[in-house]
């Protein structure tokens, strides 16, 4: 009796979880990407979604996402990435720093990074470990992010991605500039993402 009252209690408490927060609103659909924003269960900095399909095959994304030095070329407002532990190829642990416009102070961030392919869905975690380091003068740490990355085959021999995103800068920015603002990045880090991996795929000439 006990075990099925602990059972409903958990299963009350995530519907009431699920019901705090809000549906997926549409914010930005340009170019095949489409850039979704919902209230979260917590807090009240939005999290993010993005829906796209990236003309790659799923090595080609997995070699991408490893490649942590070359960030700034597709991550917006990336200034620098390093890694500073690599457990596998696919469990990486790495620092970056963002570059955030004038008077915000700029941010950085450790990440681990999980790679985890299947033959069905390549599943990508990259998630925020804020003490993994001391914390530098110049910047302000990210005390949480988590990013959620769902890959599926799609036809064409295009990849379908379903992206989710939820963070806490950190320091004192409104959460109203935030979540006007939380559309930016993401739209653009994918058009880069979408660019360099369409590259990659075009014979080369010579």
């Amino acid at each position: 009796m006990k075990k099925k009252i602990f059972l409903f209690c958990l299963f009350l408490f995530g519907l009431s979880a699920a019901m705090a927060q809000g549906k997926w609103e549409l914010k930005k659909n340009q170019d095949g990407i489409a850039v979704y924003t919902r209230k979260a269960a917590k807090g009240s900095i939005k999290e993010l979604r993005v829906v796209c399909e990236l003309d790659a095959t799923k090595a080609q994304l997995i070699s991408t996402i490893e490649n942590i030095a070359d960030y700034n070329s597709w991550v917006y407002s990336n200034k620098k990435s390093t890694i500073l532990k690599m457990i596998t190829p696919q469990n990486i642990i790495y620092y970056t720093q963002s570059h955030l416009p004038w008077p915000i102070k700029d941010r950085d961030l450790i990440v681990e990074l999980n790679i985890t392919p299947t033959p069905e869905v390549l599943n990508i975690q990259a998630k925020s470990l804020p003490d993994y380091l001391p914390k530098e003068a110049d910047y302000i740490r990210v005390p949480y992010s988590l990013a959620l990355w769902k890959v599926t085959q799609a036809a064409d021999n295009k990849l379908k991605v379903d992206y989710t995103f939820s963070i806490d800068p950190g320091g004192s920015i409104p959460s109203w500039i935030v979540n006007a603002t939380l559309t930016i990045g993401p739209f653009n880090s994918f058009v880069k993402l979408k660019q360099i991996l369409k590259a990659q795929k075009q014979p080369a000439i010579n």
